[in-house]
């Protein structure tokens, strides 16, 4: 290994799950790279939903005991195994969030690879990866802003690049202003599509509006905001939705899609009180006679983010990432609850090193 990598670094542990104030900081030894692993300065790590719940003991996967919380980094490589062929120290990279997902379908056993959860996550100065988990990224990016590819970027991307593609000219309706549906608003708008943006708050749409979106719709002062959005596409409905409320948006969500439309299932985050006996009807029976795609989706592949990186390196000014605020390594708790406010537009930001 190169001399000037420490003997010792700090990391982030979840030594009891219930709390964000249960983060805690450790020091540990620095991993020696295997043949087919690279050694990774990390630089920058954003943060998603995921990790809220992890901390809260609250996600339905649950995660490994006292786990190394976060999946979405970028770094520096410092070092790399003896088969090792297409990284060499100086390459900036990113993990991707499913390490042993290269390629096609996650399986079960590729799920238990998942970072931050299923196996060690990186809010840590260095971490070994397997060769062939990491991406590089877009030289136009920094490492606050590749940082937010992993999960974020790549959920978007493999929701509107899936089974049926994107294509100029659809329609997208995204829910809310978090990562997942800034980066689809984005790479939507990169694709020549027309988006229809939802938030409950007029100076997020605002933002969302200079990032592309045609449409603009606060759901606080719309209630029924299904009904705006197929008045907005003349009673066609629309081609895809980002669909990261869960239950209580679900029911909306396939009113407003057209006959044949798609709706990504992403997240949960919706907090309206819901009637579980109700949401069953309202969605299954519509969702026959409209010929609805309901897809559940699972982050993507290195082969996906791959991908994703090609457009956005050919559109960097319309997919440059939004990075709402940046805090210090030393500040992770206050980064969490900055989240979890979801005062945020697109993706918060833990800095671990300078550049």
């Amino acid at each position: 290994m190169a001399t000037n990598i420490p003997a010792t670094v700090r990391e982030y542990h979840i030594p009891t799950v219930g709390s964000i104030d249960n983060l805690a900081i450790r020091t540990k030894k620095v991993e020696q790279p295997k043949p087919t692993e690279v050694l990774v300065k990390i630089y920058a790590v954003s943060l998603q939903h995921r990790d809220l719940d992890i901390a809260q003991g609250t996600y339905p996967m649950g995660a490994i005991p006292d786990v190394v919380p976060c999946s979405d980094m970028a770094g520096q490589v410092v070092a790399v195994g003896e088969d090792v062929k297409y990284f060499k120290p100086g390459d900036r990279v990113c993990a991707n969030f499913t390490l042993d997902h290269i390629a096609g379908d996650v399986t079960p056993e590729m799920q238990q690879t998942s970072l931050g959860g299923q196996t060690q996550g990186v809010l840590t100065e260095y971490r070994v990866f397997p060769c062939h988990s990491l991406v590089k990224f877009p030289d136009h990016l920094s490492y606050e802003e590749a940082s937010t590819l992993p999960c974020a970027a790549l959920t978007a991307y493999n929701a509107l690049m899936g089974p049926k593609p994107l294509k100029a000219g659809d329609c997208v309706l995204t829910l809310g202003t978090g990562g997942v549906s800034t980066f689809g608003l984005q790479l939507a708008v990169a694709s020549g599509a027309v988006v229809i943006a939802t938030s409950s708050h007029d100076e997020k749409l605002n933002h969302q509006g200079k990032l592309g979106a045609k449409h603009l719709i606060n759901y606080k002062k719309t209630p029924d905001w299904e009904r705006e959005v197929l008045r907005l596409t003349g009673g066609r409905g629309v081609d895809h939705v980002i669909e990261v409320g869960g239950a209580a948006t679900l029911p909306r969500s396939v009113q407003a899609a057209r006959m044949g439309g798609s709706i990504h299932l992403i997240g949960y985050v919706a907090k309206e009180e819901i009637d579980p006996a109700g949401i069953l009807p309202s969605i299954f029976t519509p969702s026959i006679f409209r010929g609805t795609t309901l897809r559940g989706v699972y982050i993507g592949s290195v082969e996906s983010f791959q991908a994703m990186n090609r457009l956005i390196a050919a559109c960097p000014d319309k997919t440059r990432p939004v990075v709402d605020k940046v805090f210090g390594f030393d500040q992770a708790k206050e980064a969490y609850k900055h989240l979890k406010s979801q005062a945020h537009i697109g993706k918060v930001v833990i800095k671990v090193a300078n550049a």
